[in-house]
């Protein structure tokens, strides 16, 4: 695009206006935040106190306009324009302060979090506290209580659970009463710290800035003291927690074994009553197989001195041996049997001797 005699813009100029619009952008960028914080300084001014500074200026205008012509006054536009700019000084001031609100502002900020933060971590522990309670009442109650719906009347459950119910009434009495009074002590305290505070104030002796920085480290000193007390005591409730969860595992394994010695007891209370039965079968079977034994003994003692007697009294001898073998015969199978069971009953008796640590029973047959 060549350049013309009839007014036009050239591209040189064009360029030109484009460089000078990025130097104003670039310029009004780096001006922003300045002016944002000239804003924010005089948004927290007083109105009241910007008015002797403005009324001067006004008047030195309308006197400057009063006694020059117009074209002295228009010469002095740009001198006033000029002399209403803030030097470098007073900008340095201005920032300063702006930074020291900023500052102050941060610091509020942190003590507001950390307030925030501490109530949140005395929520937290107060839930946990809660939480704790709740298992100890639930284990309380089911130990006390619950498991005495089924092995007692109903009732004598009622008349448990009324009772239970009061005790941990009584309790929780006690405990508010207990942070009543050590509320009410508090109160006293802060009455009286307060009380203190306002006589030295009245006597001229505030406390000053050192002071105060003295104060805020010993509490947050403090603060740490108790977080570390507060977190001892936390670990601690984890501990209990976890003894008790002990605890309870052994206690369930105590009741299980003393029921299972229970019932092994009567169990062996029950076998030592069939080994004393057998014992007396036994002796019964003995005395049988002793008679046996002397019945035989005779009988063949008879059989040894036996003569040939007459055909009447053979036969009658003779039906009469016959009677007496079966006779033997049956009690020989009696004394087998006695014997098999004697020695099924014996072999039982010394299991359970060595299962009791007892010594065994010996019988020769």
């Amino acid at each position: 695009m060549a350049a013309t005699d009839d007014g036009h813009v050239t591209d040189d100029d064009i360029k030109q206006i484009v460089e000078l619009a990025e130097k104003l952008r670039l310029s009004n960028a780096a001006l922003r935040p300045e002016t944002e914080m000239f804003e924010r300084y005089v948004s927290r001014l007083d109105p009241r106190d910007l008015v002797p500074q403005v009324v001067p200026d006004s008047l030195g205008a309308v006197s400057s306009m009063e006694m020059g012509n117009r074209r002295k006054s228009k010469a002095r536009r740009p001198s006033q324009e000029r002399s209403q700019r803030l030097t470098l000084e007073q900008k340095c001031d201005i920032g300063q302060r702006e930074l020291d609100e900023m500052r102050d502002d941060l610091e509020k900020l942190k003590e507001t979090s950390e307030r925030v933060v501490h109530n949140y971590k005395a929520t937290i522990e107060e839930a946990d506290i809660r939480l704790v309670e709740v298992k100890k009442a639930s284990y309380e109650f089911d130990r006390d209580v619950a498991k005495t719906l089924q092995e007692k009347q109903a009732v004598m459950a009622a008349e448990k659970v009324s009772r239970y119910i009061e005790e941990r009434m009584k309790s929780k009495d006690t405990l508010i009463e207990k942070l009543r009074l050590k509320n009410a002590a508090l109160h006293v305290q802060k009455r009286k710290l307060q009380l203190q505070l306002r006589q030295k104030e009245e006597m001229g002796e505030a406390l000053q800035e050192v002071d105060f920085q003295q104060l805020k480290i010993e509490n947050s000193q403090y603060l740490e003291q108790i977080d570390q007390r507060n977190q001892d005591l936390l670990r601690l409730k984890l501990q209990t927690g976890n003894t008790l969860q002990v605890l309870n595992s052994y206690k369930k394994k105590l009741q299980s074994l003393t029921l299972e010695s229970k019932s092994l007891s009567g169990d062996i209370a029950s076998r030592e009553e069939v080994v004393v039965k057998i014992e007396q079968e036994t002796q019964t079977a003995e005395e049988e197989r002793a008679k046996a034994e002397a019945m035989n003994r005779k009988l063949r003692a008879q059989l040894a001195d036996f003569h040939v007697p007459h055909v009447l009294g053979y036969v009658t001898a003779k039906d009469s041996h016959t009677q007496l073998e079966q006779s033997v015969r049956a009690w020989e199978r009696k004394v087998e049997i006695i014997e098999m069971v004697l020695k099924t009953h014996t072999k039982t008796w010394n299991r359970l001797c060595a299962a009791a640590g007892a010594t065994t029973l010996n019988i020769d047959i």
